[in-house]
């Protein structure tokens, strides 16, 4: 099975041999991010761990520099993505946008944010709309159309760690295709098509990032 095991004060616990990548955040001619570059596979075991203090000297792994000391006590809102979700109605979709979430990627500033093209019904917005919420990487933005059904497709299992160059900074673990995540006191986290879970020990909504890396 495949899964992932946020483990008391250390790393994130990957079983069932899942695919790992790295990633980094292309731009357009105006320095906006605007794609993912292609996948570049990771060697790793069928189970591995992943750091999660930001100290690791072996990075994506965790070489056990948490042991030095590091609090990595679970503070996010588990109500869910629905119940904190804001909706913000366009003619022909909705998006959903939970900010708790966000990490930072800003995809969405693109062509006039998302929250502006959501009021655009030609074909070229629409595109591009799709586009940007389908590279946010944390599932902060959610498209949905008139019946409710998610307006992207569904992502094969896999663990991204990300980059951003335009910071030079290691982005979020992207967990895609709705892998279990289980916390430290073995509670199972909302399963969802994308999530970013915090890699240098600082998000206050561990496990989940919140940008502090970008601080």
């Amino acid at each position: 099975m495949k899964k992932i095991r946020v483990s008391k004060d250390g790393p994130y616990i990957v079983s069932g041999n899942i695919p790992l990548y790295k990633q980094t955040i292309e731009f357009d001619e105006a320095g906006q991010s605007l794609k993912w570059s292609k996948p570049k596979p990771i060697p790793h075991e069928e189970t591995y761990r992943l750091c999660r203090c930001g100290k690791s000297k072996n990075m994506p792994f965790c070489d056990s520099s948490h042991m030095d000391g590091f609090n990595g006590i679970e503070s996010t809102e588990t109500s869910g993505y629905q119940h904190r979700a804001i909706n913000y109605n366009g003619p022909k979709y909705t998006l959903k946008d939970d900010e708790s979430l966000c990490a930072s990627a800003r995809f969405c500033d693109r062509a006039g944010t998302v929250w502006e093209l959501i009021n655009h019904e030609d074909q070229e917005s629409t595109k591009i709309l799709k586009e940007e919420v389908a590279n946010c990487p944390s599932g902060r933005l959610v498209l949905v159309d008139e019946k409710g059904r998610e307006a992207e497709q569904k992502l094969d299992e896999s663990i991204t760690i990300t980059h951003d160059p335009a910071t030079n900074n290691p982005g979020p673990v992207w967990v895609k295709g709705c892998i279990e995540i289980e916390s430290q006191d073995g509670e199972i986290y909302e399963k969802r098509n994308r999530v970013t879970l915090c890699r240098c020990g600082k998000s206050k909504n561990k496990p989940f990032c919140d940008g502090s890396h970008m601080k």
